[in-house]
């Protein structure tokens, strides 16, 4: 009887955790994905373009886990999202006038890889010097950019040289089991998304259009 009692008493809890989950709002969801960010975790979460692997931009040991989850070289320098331009220039030296004229005229996620990065992670920034940044201006991703008041890294979540996951239901089990927290917002959509364009610009202004 007491093995009963103790079986019905672990359900309830679960039901109980479930329903929680259920009912996350969009703040409770962000306020934990910023205390895994704080300590140096692994989050999934949506973005303004496919579902991404994120982390602390600034963490060297948080970037390793990223690289290790997508078993991708880490000479392959990653995209981080920012919440603003005034957030952006924090990561690079000098940002040329026409990345301002691209980024304001552009009709779609845009990434642009810049020279000269500077504070973040060493094994994020690519052999050249040069880092990728997005500026996210979509609801969940650009709060949580702000809330962290960091740049996040944000990598498609899939196993490099698989296909991206669009949403949620399209993310593997390995990655799903190998972050420290997976964001409940829009767990539910189902629709097409696409990976963001991505521009190289020098710091002479010449601009190379590297994806569409």
């Amino acid at each position: 009887m007491k093995i009963l009692i103790n079986i019905c008493e672990n359900i309830k809890d679960l039901l109980s955790l479930r329903n929680i989950v259920r009912d996350m709002t969009q703040e409770e969801d962000i306020k934990n994905a910023v205390k895994v960010l704080r300590k140096g975790g692994v989050i999934l979460y949506p973005t303004d373009t496919v579902w991404g692997i994120g982390c602390d931009a600034t963490n060297a040991k948080a970037v390793a886990k990223v690289y290790d989850i997508k078993h991708r070289d880490d000479s392959k320098a990653l995209i981080c999202l920012v919440d603003s331009d005034a957030r952006l220039q924090r990561y690079v030296r000098n940002v040329p006038a026409v990345a301002w004229e691209l980024l304001d005229a552009a009709i779609k996620p845009t990434t642009v890889i810049l020279d000269d990065a500077t504070n973040l992670a060493p094994n994020l920034i690519a052999e050249d010097g040069s880092i990728a940044l997005r500026i996210t201006k979509e609801t969940f991703s650009h709060e949580l950019c702000y809330r962290f008041q960091k740049a996040i890294v944000s990598t498609s979540a899939n196993i490099s040289g698989e296909p991206a996951a669009q949403n949620y239901r399209d993310i593997s089990e390995e990655i799903l089991n190998s972050v420290d927290y997976v964001c409940w917002s829009r767990r539910q959509e189902h629709k097409p998304h696409t990976p963001s364009s991505i521009i190289r610009l020098k710091p002479d202004g010449e601009v190379t259009i590297i994806r569409k």
